[in-house]
């Protein structure tokens, strides 16, 4: 007899196993393929006092940066992504779908504070191992920078700032992340339903209700990821007054002071242009890993 297959819950057949190894896959895929826009965001972020590496926009930053650097520079640190990534989202997703469970997320209607829970949760769990990962990905992707390899730059930051180097940035990013990941997911879930009430695998679903959830959880916390970045490269900069930044506050001390209101928009754009996009393939190929090897390691109930 033919059965339909739920493929939107885990109770559907889906193991906490086979939700890591598909989140691992996504997260490769989305990061990979967006990681020269990341690398323009994360350029127009930083304070840094040549005007060599001042841009007034996408397209500005990417003229410029392929005209003087070649197309290679703006994959720089690409390495450091895809090893902290796969990893990092194993964690994520099976920490979502593990509490989303157990927090009764997959009972009908929109549960948006099981959704909302299960995102935190991921989050803090999955961010503590990625932000040594990104820290070393953006001291990369810096103008001039003189790192080429992940663990000659990793070295480098230990032998010059110790290991706190590589956490600075953690309290910051639980902020913005927290935030981030419950809008993203309640957003996500919330189109799905309702573009999809049937649940049946729908890839047009996905990338609809992924793209739209990406873009508004970044365009909402931008401030933070600026904050985020200044901590994160601090190491590279020139100025005692950003060498010496402790934390979050002081992050948004010197923002303010040089730039105000305006200076916690910095790198709006492209961070919205690569979460949109990049959201979205992370969920069409979270949902299609997630289906593609739960036919190879179980059987659907029905």
């Amino acid at each position: 007899m033919d059965t339909e297959v739920d493929y939107e819950g885990l109770p559907g057949g889906y193991s906490t196993g086979v939700n890591m190894l598909a989140g691992a896959l996504a997260g490769i895929s989305e990061h990979a393929v967006m990681f020269p826009v990341d690398s323009i965001k994360t350029r127009m972020q930083v304070y840094s006092a040549s005007p060599a590496a001042v841009y007034t926009g996408i397209g500005n930053a990417f003229t410029r940066i392929s005209s003087t650097e070649g197309m290679r520079a703006l994959w720089r640190g690409v390495a450091s992504v895809i090893a902290g990534a796969g990893p990092a989202h194993a964690v994520y997703f099976g920490t979502y779908e593990i509490v989303k469970d157990m927090t009764g997320g997959n009972r009908e209607g929109h549960q948006f504070l099981s959704t909302s829970v299960a995102g935190a949760s991921a989050t803090i769990t999955s961010e503590l191992f990625m932000t040594p990962f990104d820290v070393i990905k953006q001291r990369m992707q810096m103008h001039n920078s003189q790192h080429r390899m992940v663990w000659s730059c990793a070295r480098a930051v230990y032998r010059t700032e110790g290991v706190g180097a590589f956490f600075i940035s953690y309290p910051t990013t639980l902020i913005m992340s927290v935030p981030f990941t419950a809008a993203q997911f309640t957003t996500y879930e919330y189109l799905k339903k309702k573009l999809n009430p049937s649940e049946v695998y729908s890839p047009v679903t996905h990338v609809i209700a992924g793209g739209l959830a990406g873009g508004f959880a970044a365009a909402l916390t931008t401030p933070l990821d600026v904050a985020k970045t200044l901590l994160q490269t601090r190491g590279n900069s020139q100025e005692a007054e950003i060498r010496n930044a402790k934390g979050m506050l002081d992050a948004f001390r010197i923002i303010w002071r040089r730039d105000g209101l305006r200076g916690f928009s910095r790198g709006l754009t492209p961070r919205v242009l690569t979460f949109m996009p990049s959201n979205a393939l992370c969920w069409l190929s979270y949902e299609f890993f997630k289906v593609a090897i739960g036919a190879h390691t179980s059987s659907p109930l029905a």
